[in-house]
């Protein structure tokens, strides 16, 4: 008898835990998302090397990827997301 209501405790808390741990929560490691206002004579390149340190590339990419941009013309006034740096 014993045994058997040990077993269901245990279940009840696996359960309980693992419910517990795939909640879906918002994550406060990424910080709040930036944007940026596209100016006459912007580039992706000229944007990301003004905001993240070293070689762009990968933030270019990034920037191209959140806004769904291709390498062309910015329009001034469009408003990007940029990635956390």
């Amino acid at each position: 008898m014993f045994v058997q209501r040990l077993s269901i405790l245990f279940v009840l808390v696996a359960v309980t835990a693992f419910l517990a741990l795939s909640a879906a929560r918002p994550s406060s490691g990424a910080g709040p998302e930036r944007t940026y206002t596209v100016r006459s004579g912007d580039t992706l390149w000229s944007i990301a090397s003004a905001r993240y340190g070293g070689v762009p590339r990968a933030a270019v990419w990034e920037i191209q990827h959140r806004n769904h941009v291709d390498g062309g013309l910015l329009v001034p006034g469009t408003v990007l997301r940029l990635p956390a740096g």
